[in-house]
């Protein structure tokens, strides 16, 4: 149980493939300035890289190793239109949003990444976990700065009005650029606090433990 543990929390917070990894770097400037848009990325996200990490993970096996890189590809492209012809099908307006960074999705360095450094080394089980854990990871990460670009660019926040005050550049690619840095500065901070303060409990427990066997 600890493995799986490890896996999720690798992927939501010490190994978060936006905040920690810096990767989709391309997909996550271009769709933070709509909460929607960056949602709807994570989400088909989520889809490709949990069924990618699972199919390669079971035909690891089998894949040459000399062409595997090629092999995650077609895995990955496969995914990849199965998903645009559902969203272009049921969600046209999303679609329409992602646009061709829907299709790049097949060359995303997260999705070949966790596959050339994960699914392709683990069990199924652990490759859908870690797939569903990065992916909602970068999921969490796209949203939060969509949400707030969005309502600082446009004073609304998944397409609702909240206030008629706005500041524009945050509507641009200048600002989506400045929330993404200020974003990770404030997560790599947060998560270096929690593991200073992590170190200070672990030390002050090992003095402790040490006085009394002293005692």
């Amino acid at each position: 149980m600890n493995k799986y543990k490890k896996i999720t929390l690798d992927g939501l917070i010490f190994q978060n493939p936006t905040f920690m990894l810096v990767l989709g770097t391309c997909p996550t400037l271009a769709l933070i300035k709509s909460a929607t848009s960056a949602a709807g990325m994570g989400l088909t996200v989520i889809f490709i890289l949990t069924l990618s990490n699972i199919i390669i993970s079971a035909l690891r096996k089998v894949i040459p190793n000399a062409v595997r890189i090629p092999c995650y590809i077609v895995v990955i492209a496969t995914l990849v239109t199965f998903a645009r012809m559902v969203l272009e099908k049921f969600l046209p307006d999303l679609y329409e949003s992602l646009g061709a960074f829907l299709t790049l999705i097949v060359v995303n360095c997260i999705i070949l990444g966790r596959a050339e450094a994960f699914a392709s080394k683990h069990t199924v089980a652990e490759a859908a976990v870690d797939g569903i854990a990065n992916g909602l990871g970068f999921t969490f990460a796209l949203t939060l700065m969509g949400i707030i670009c969005e309502f600082l660019g446009k004073g609304s926040i998944f397409g609702l009005k909240i206030m008629n005050f706005k500041i524009e550049m945050f509507a641009s690619s200048a600002g989506t650029f400045l929330v993404y840095g200020l974003c990770i500065a404030v997560f790599v901070y947060v998560l270096d606090g929690f593991e200073r303060a992590r170190r200070v409990k672990a030390n002050k427990l090992a003095r402790e433990n040490l006085l009394k066997e002293g005692a």
